[in-house]
């Protein structure tokens, strides 16, 4: 099963989500915080599985000061 992977430097580790099971994890280096969030999420969907739907669809957003929408990217 595919699932997305979200990272994001912080000042010293890496935060990792997965937005499909909500499972979060860190890490220093980016093949330590993938491991450690493919581990939770194993671990999550033992508890909860969940049926695989296709390949997960990714956008982006582009907010201004105003927090309205500005701009909707559609990326396959």
């Amino acid at each position: 099963m595919m699932l997305t992977s979200i990272l994001t430097p912080n000042v010293e580790v890496y935060v990792a989500i997965n937005p499909e099971t909500a499972t979060t994890s860190q890490g220093e280096i980016v093949n330590e915080v993938l491991a450690n969030l493919k581990e939770v999420t194993e671990l999550y969907l033992e508890e909860i599985p969940m049926d695989s739907n296709g390949q997960p669809l990714f956008t982006s957003l582009d907010v201004g000061n105003d927090d309205r929408l500005r701009q909707v990217r559609l990326r396959r």
